[in-house]
């Protein structure tokens, strides 16, 4: 059996596609969906609040956004990972680059450095040697580098904070996880105060992630993989909580996949799921009919139409529900995207 993509389009006037960030951040509209209940209510971000327990484990990715654009003369040159001292790059107009040419990217430490095309793929991505340490690298696209908004974003944040969560802090995301964005410092401080556990995860955004999906079913799609890292000590908390009946709350699609990638089921009387510390690659694709393991509630923005992400809140929430969320959220004004609104699903 096989799930057309087409069942997950929707029509979205440019109006509704958010531009820039809310101020304050926590100030963004909220939708609640209560997936059991099958209702809708209609709050500000801040009053999430009232929809958490003590007891319950918010996950968020601390992934850091770096400056993953960099323009090579008239060549754009976007970065997207760093795997066994290569760089995994797009470049525009890719038709320029062959193999073995030299490209110069730029000067570090009063030295010129200088990038060569090891391999063109068949995706349209190439691999790059640097010839310097991954962070050398990301020294390089700090201080030359610009902010890799989607395109659906018309102009670049004037600074860098406006496109990173207040709790980043591991480099390595060529695209921002946009769930995160509605938290202040003081709202999680509020948050802590409540009783409600936080922990931390990282999931290195790529491109891939907010892509449309161009096949005909979800089936034909190839999920691209992504860098994924808990430690020991957040998998054993997130793992205790679980056994003890609390909820497990993530914050954004990309906390959802990591948590279910890195989940085993442990053998015993009963089978139960835990969740493993991991360091690797993961490319989970999850779509309606899936079996989710530990997430009990997720946060989320509102995705693009055809897009693995709506597939997977689609799968945690019911695909006809979430549509007509999304309708309803046209109907009272909800921004979408990466600095768009969000929902809290449970």
């Amino acid at each position: 059996m096989t799930t057309p993509v087409a069942l997950f389009d929707y029509e979205l006037p440019k109006e509704f596609i958010a531009q820039a960030p809310m101020e304050p951040r926590d100030h963004s509209k909220l939708m609640i969906l209560d997936r059991h209940l099958v209702t809708v209510k209609h709050r500000r971000f801040f009053e999430i609040v009232d929809y958490l327990q003590t007891g319950d484990v918010l996950v968020f990715n601390n992934t850091k956004v770096f400056k993953a654009r960099l323009m090579v003369g008239e060549m754009e040159i976007f970065l997207l990972r760093e795997r066994d001292g290569l760089w995994e790059a797009l470049a525009r107009p890719g038709r320029k680059l062959k193999v073995g040419l030299v490209l110069d990217v730029g000067a570090w430490n009063a030295m010129p450095l200088r990038a060569v095309v090891k391999q063109k793929n068949e995706d349209g991505t190439v691999l790059l040697d640097f010839g310097v340490s991954k962070e050398e690298v990301l020294k390089l696209c700090e201080a030359y580098g610009e902010v890799p908004i989607p395109p659906y974003v018309e102009k670049t944040p004037s600074a860098m904070e406006n496109y990173q969560t207040v709790y980043a802090k591991t480099t390595g995301a060529v695209a921002a996880p946009t769930a995160g964005f509605h938290f202040t410092n003081g709202l999680l401080e509020t948050i802590r105060q409540k009783g409600v556990q936080l922990e931390f995860v990282t999931l290195h955004v790529g491109l891939g992630t907010f892509l449309p999906v161009k096949t005909a079913t979800l089936e034909e799609h190839k999920m691209h993989a992504e860098f994924v890292e808990i430690d020991q000590g957040p998998a054993e908390r997130i793992n205790t909580a679980k056994q003890e009946g609390r909820r497990i709350i993530a914050v954004g699609t990309t906390v959802v996949r990591t948590l279910e990638a890195v989940t085993r089921l442990r053998q015993g009387f009963v089978r139960q799921a835990e969740v493993r510390p991991y360091s690797g690659d993961v490319n989970i694709f999850i779509t309606p009919g899936f079996d989710f393991k530990i997430v009990d509630a997720m946060i989320t923005n509102f995705h693009l139409p055809k897009s693995t992400l709506l597939a997977l809140v689609s799968a945690f929430a019911g695909r006809e529900f979430v549509l007509e969320a999304y309708e309803l959220a046209k109907k009272n004004a909800y921004r979408f995207y990466s600095f768009g609104d969000a929902m809290f699903i449970f």
